[in-house]
């Protein structure tokens, strides 16, 4: 029995297609964890710049720390295997960020 690769994306360049013919299954999920977490991060800074002007008044969260901006998102990180919440927002050039909690408290 013979099997075939799978078929890659048209729209993938064919220099990314070699590239990823190269390493071993492991490295290619460690490259495909990377390329999600980097999509994600890139999805947060759009999201981020398409905001309500600076200056436009909005509730806010009654869970939102001081020191938190309302302008901030709540994001999910996952740290071994465990998923979290955080605060997320931009200063300038930079993406910060603030630990809220657990996404699943008794787990």
């Amino acid at each position: 029995m013979s099997y075939e690769p799978p078929t890659p994306p048209p729209n993938l360049p064919t220099e990314v297609v070699n590239a990823l013919n190269e390493p071993s299954p492991n490295r290619l999920r460690d490259v495909g964890r990377y390329a999600e977490e980097l999509a994600e991060h890139k999805e947060r800074e759009v999201r981020l710049e398409d905001e309500s002007p600076e200056g436009e008044i909005e509730e806010r969260s009654d869970d939102l720390p001081d020191d938190v901006p309302t302008k901030a998102t709540i994001t999910i990180k996952e740290i071994n295997d465990n998923r979290y919440y955080y605060w997320q927002w931009r200063e300038g050039d930079k993406i910060k960020s603030k630990y809220k909690g657990p996404v699943n408290p008794d787990g």
